[in-house]
C-alpha cells in the first residue's frame, strides 16, 4: 500500500539505505549494464553486447550474495579496475527528490539516522564525497563490516549487537523488497519500501510493504 505519513513520535531510529533510496540508482544500473561491458570488451576482444549478455548473467547467479555488492570480487574477476572505472562516471551520481530535504529533517526531529548499505566501503566513499551527506548519519554501516548481505539475519543481528536500538522503535527504508523482508524476519518494526529506485526506470509496482516513491510523501 502506498503511506503518506508517519507517526515520528514513536519513532527513535532510522535505517537508510543508500543505493536506490537516497541515491538515484541509475548510476549503479548504468554503471554494470553499460560501463563495464563496455570496459570489458575492450580488455576481452569481444563485442560489448556479448560482455554485457554474459555479465548480466553473472551478475544474476551472484545476486543477494556478499560477493554481488563487493567490488573487490569483480575486479579480481574481470581483471578491471572497478573503483577507477566508477571515477569515470561519476558525474551520474545523485541525490533523489527531496532526499536531501529528508535528511536535514531527522535532524530536525532529532532521530538517530544509521546508513545501513551493502555497498562496498570504496565505492560507497565515492558517492558519500560526491553528495555531501556524510554529516547527516550517526553512523554507517556497509554490510562488508559484518560479512554478511542485509538479506541475511547475520547482518541485522552483527547491527543490534554494535549499534543497540530498540526494534519496534526502528524505522528502514530500501528499495529492495528481499531485504526488507529480512529486516522484517529480524523485527525491525517500521518498514518503507522505494518504489521508484532509477528515476529512468518507471516505478515498481506495490509490494508486501508500506511504499512511497518520494520522500515528500512523508515530510510531515
Amino acid at each position: 500500500m502506498k503511506i503518506t505519513s508517519l507517526d515520528w513520535v514513536n519513532l527513535d531510529t532510522v535505517l537508510l539505505d543508500l543505493d536506490g533510496t537516497l541515491l538515484d540508482l541509475h548510476f549503479d544500473n548504468y554503471f554494470w549494464m553499460t560501463h563495464v561491458p563496455k570496459r570489458w570488451a575492450e580488455i576481452t576482444n569481444g563485442t560489448e553486447e556479448e560482455c554485457r549478455t554474459y555479465l548480466l548473467k553473472t551478475y544474476e547467479d551472484m545476486r543477494g550474495t556478499l560477493d554481488w555488492y563487493c567490488l573487490d570480487y569483480w575486479s579480481d574477476r574481470l581483471q578491471l579496475d572497478i573503483v577507477a572505472l566508477k571515477r569515470e562516471v561519476l558525474e551520474k551520481v545523485g541525490l533523489r527528490p527531496d532526499a536531501d530535504r529528508f535528511l536535514r529533517f531527522l535532524q530536525g526531529q532529532n532521530k538517530e539516522v544509521i546508513l545501513v548499505t551493502n555497498g562496498h566501503r570504496d565505492g560507497m566513499d565515492l558517492k558519500l564525497a560526491k553528495t555531501g551527506i556524510t554529516g547527516h548519519f550517526d553512523k554507517i554501516v556497509s554490510s562488508h563490516d559484518y560479512r554478511a548481505p542485509k538479506e541475511q539475519q547475520l547482518f541485522w543481528q552483527r547491527l543490534k549487537e554494535e549499534h543497540a536500538f530498540d526494534n519496534s522503535r526502528a524505522l528502514f527504508l530500501d528499495d529492495n523488497q528481499s531485504v526488507l523482508r529480512s529486516a522484517q524476519i529480524f523485527g525491525i518494526g517500521h518498514l518503507v519500501q522505494i518504489l521508484q529506485p532509477d528515476l529512468q526506470q518507471p516505478s515498481h509496482e506495490v509490494g508486501d510493504f508500506p511504499a512511497i516513491e518520494h520522500f515528500a510523501e512523508i515530510l510531515n
